[in-house]
This record gives C-alpha cells, sequence and structure tokens, in this order.
C-alpha cells in the first residue's frame, strides 16, 4: 500500500508539474483533458534581444546556466501573480492569465508580471556589467483575447493554447522595445485607469486589421 501511494503521489507532483492542477485531475480522472474556449485570456512573450549573438560570446555552460536563472525568477513571478506558464521556446518564454480558471484581475495581474520580470532583468544586468559582463536586454508583449486551450500529446504531455491573440501577443513582443512592456490597444482599454501608458506605434497583424501598441 505505502509503495502505491507514493507511486501515486509521484505521478500527481509530475503531472501537476506539467499541466495546470484543473486539467491534470481532469486527466487522472477521465484520461482525458477537453479542450476549452476562453471568451478573454491575456498572453504574454518575452524574448532577449540579439540572443544568438550572445551565444557566439559565452560558453554553453554560461548560457544555459544564466538563461536557466533569468526563467527560474520568471517562474517565481509569475506564480506570485497567479498566471499560468505555457512554455519555454529557446529564449522565449510564454505565459497566460485567467486560463485555466477565470479570474476578474487577470490582466492587471499579467501587466504586474511584465513589470517585475522588466525590473528584474535592470536590475541583473547591473550585476552583470559590474562584473564586466555583457547585460542582456528583454522585450516583452502582452495582448488580451480569445484562445482555445488544451493537452496535446501523449509521450509526454503538454498545456498548449491556440488563437490569433497567441499570434498577436508574438507580434507585440518582436515589435516591442527591450526594457518595457509593449501591450495591444485592447489590453490598454481594461489597464488604462491603473497605468500610465505611451503609444508606440501600429502593427499590421496577419488577418487582423492594424493595432495599436
Amino acid at each position: 500500500h505505502i509503495l502505491v501511494d507514493r507511486q501515486k503521489n509521484e505521478i500527481e507532483h509530475l503531472l501537476l508539474n506539467v499541466l495546470p492542477k484543473e486539467v491534470a485531475k481532469e486527466l487522472q480522472l477521465t484520461g482525458r483533458a477537453t479542450p476549452r474556449h476562453y471568451k478573454s485570456v491575456a498572453v504574454m512573450f518575452t524574448d532577449f534581444r540579439g540572443f544568438t549573438l550572445l551565444t557566439d560570446h559565452m560558453s554553453p555552460d554560461e548560457l544555459v546556466a544564466e538563461l536557466d536563472a533569468c526563467f527560474n525568477v520568471f517562474d517565481e513571478i509569475i506564480a506570485k501573480h497567479g498566471l499560468e506558464k505555457i512554455k519555454t521556446i529557446g529564449d522565449s518564454y510564454m505565459c497566460a492569465s485567467g486560463i485555466p480558471v477565470e479570474d476578474d484581475m487577470y490582466v492587471l495581474k499579467i501587466v504586474r508580471a511584465g513589470l517585475e520580470i522588466q525590473q528584474y532583468i535592470t536590475l541583473n544586468n547591473e550585476r552583470r556589467l559590474e562584473k564586466g559582463q555583457e547585460p542582456w536586454y528583454l522585450r516583452i508583449g502582452i495582448h488580451v483575447g480569445p484562445v482555445v486551450a488544451g493537452v496535446v500529446g501523449k509521450m509526454k504531455y503538454a498545456y498548449d493554447i491556440w488563437g490569433s491573440t497567441v499570434n498577436i501577443a508574438s507580434r507585440m513582443e518582436s515589435n516591442g522595445e527591450p526594457g518595457k512592456v509593449n501591450i495591444s490597444s485592447a489590453t490598454y482599454e481594461l489597464i488604462k485607469d491603473y497605468y500610465e501608458c505611451r503609444h508606440t506605434g501600429k502593427i499590421s497583424a496577419k488577418n487582423v486589421a492594424e493595432i495599436d501598441m
């Protein structure tokens, strides 16, 4: 009995490490996780500027250790604000707010997290410069809109999100300014009473009209 309980706990722990609690529970009870459509979710992407150039000047050990240190802090920040980590892709980090459980404060939480991440990068760059190391500059982009969320794969479960909201959030990041948090007009409308923002131009996204940033 003790061995079975221990194995059960280990499986639960592993599932919770890769999936949101609610999704992991459904998967354990029914053997599948039903994809869900959400009307409004805030999606954030981060990306280090000129990362491929950094790889030329650092040893593999240094590079991975620095990236790991940054992502560990990002994990702590988003957990503190109740966000859901979706995945990392190379030097890019993706998370969302308002899933799998809807939350009235979802947009403010993700903006706060984005600003806190930039604050950490600024302090970390001061430490790097003191040691004579190159600073790492980060772009952040946020967009709000509908998404579909679900679990893909059987060999390695992955909770993921899809839809034009994700693509636009990615464009917000790639067109952003390092050190800042670049948000779409849809995000701005929901936070303008709480934060001072400045207009940074427009982007034309695929299958979507021009979007203010």
